[in-house]
Formats: C-alpha cells, sequence, structure tokens
C-alpha cells in the first residue's frame, strides 16, 4: 500500500500526527501537501470518489479517504504495527488521541479565542485572558493527565508498548515547548515520564532521520502552536 497524506503546505498542523506515524512505521507515502493546497481541491469539492472531507487532513489509502487525524491514526495503527492487537487496546488508544485532539483545540484556541478567519494582532487583548486560564488550569491538567496515563502504562509508553499514541505526545511535548517554553519549564517537575518519553521518541531511528530532514518543517507563526512571548509571559501555576 502506498498511502497519500493530504494537508496544508507551510505548517505541520494535526497532518505531522499522521506523517510522525507513517515516518516511524517505514511507510511508503505521498507527503501531497508538499505539492501545493489546490491538489486538495477536488477531495475537498466532492469532485474526487470516496467519502468527503471537511477539511485536511486526510488520507488516501487505495480507494478509501479517510479524514480527521484520530480516524486515520485508528485505521493505520494496525496496518502499521503502531497500536497492540486486542480490540480494547486499539479503543483505548483511541480513547487517548480523541482526548489529545480536544487539548490541540485548546492550544490553538489560546491565540485564536474569537475567530478563525481573524489575525491574532485583532484578537490579542481576548487571546492574553484565554491563555491565562490555560496556563494556570488547562495545561497542567492535561500534562497531569498525560503523565498519569504514561504512569499506569508501566512508565515508558502510553499503551505499555510503543504506538502511534506515543508519537503523538512527542509531537505535543514538541509543540508545547515551542509555544510555551516559559509555562513548560516551571512544569518539567510535574512530568518527569512526559520528558522521558519525548526524548526516547526523538531519538528513534526512524523518527530522528525525519527530524533531521527537509520533509519536518519547523514550527512558525502560521500553525497551530505559535509562539507569542506576551503569551507565555508572567504567571504562577495552580498548585
Amino acid at each position: 500500500m502506498r498511502y497519500e497524506l493530504y494537508y496544508w503546505t507551510g505548517i505541520q498542523g494535526r497532518g505531522e500526527y499522521v506523517r510522525l506515524a507513517l515516518e516511524d512505521a517505514g511507510a511508503d507515502y505521498r507527503d501531497v501537501a508538499r505539492e501545493g493546497d489546490d491538489v486538495m481541491m477536488p477531495f475537498l469539492q466532492g469532485a474526487h470518489p470516496g467519502n468527503l472531507p471537511f477539511a485536511p487532513p486526510f488520507l488516501k489509502a487505495g480507494r478509501l479517504v479517510i479524514a480527521q487525524t484520530a480516524a486515520i491514526l485508528f485505521y493505520l495503527g494496525p496496518r502499521l504495527k503502531l497500536v497492540p492487537a486486542s480490540v480494547s487496546a486499539q479503543l483505548y488508544a483511541h480513547q487517548l488521541q480523541l482526548t489529545l485532539a480536544d487539548f490541540v483545540v485548546e492550544i490553538h484556541d489560546t491565540h485564536h479565542p474569537i475567530a478563525s478567519s481573524e489575525y491574532y494582532e485583532d484578537q490579542r487583548e481576548e487571546a492574553k485572558r484565554r491563555t491565562t486560564d490555560f496556563r494556570k488550569h488547562r495545561l497542567p491538567k492535561f500534562l497531569d493527565y498525560f503523565e498519569h496515563v504514561l504512569d499506569r502504562g508501566g512508565g515508558r509508553h502510553a499503551l505499555r508498548k510503543h504506538s502511534y499514541v506515543d508519537l503523538s505526545l512527542f509531537q505535543m511535548m514538541s509543540g508545547l515547548d515551542y509555544a510555551f517554553p516559559r509555562a513548560m519549564r516551571r512544569l518539567d517537575r510535574r512530568m518527569p515520564l512526559l520528558r522521558d518519553l519525548h526524548k526516547r521518541v526523538a531519538e528513534r531511528p526512524n523518527i530522528a532521520a525525519y527530524l533531521a530532514s527537509e520533509r519536518r518543517l519547523a514550527f512558525n507563526e502560521q500553525g497551530i502552536f505559535r509562539h507569542y512571548a506576551e503569551l507565555d509571559d508572567g504567571f504562577r501555576t495552580a498548585r
């Protein structure tokens, strides 16, 4: 099977969670995002056979067209051997990925709390207010949860063995370190297992090669994880 991954050009975004799974597994895939956004339009406009996606990322696998990051990974997991074989483990992985998707929405809304269609500069004051609550309450709450997930999984993996959830947790930590470096440093002592996982995933041979390649786009202020110094300043986390 040769997969085709569709996403917007120039940003990692939600497509990166799928890309990391494909890269880690050494899968044969075409990264259509590198060919321009117009390649996706036949799918988004319904002029191509297959299920109609609302937005990217979506994956073409033979005649299948699968949208939504968690659904794509639920499909790919068993095929790339990135999830245990049991139904209960696959459902748990899906549950964790959906929780990560909720977290991604909250991260995005720190810099776009009013409207995705408006510039950050047009909602700066609202973003400061939203991010103050995010840093104080939501960020530690989600990180504590995933730290507990790792602890229950034996300390090294979310599912007691390497899975696409570990790869997604790696991306989450990488993005948060970029967007909120000061906040993340202050929370370091609360998440030793997440820190260790992040380091180990980065050292996996296929992931290390990908991170060192031109295929891995840099974080920037057009994607989900954005660094605005004014959103990362002066606060104390809840204890």
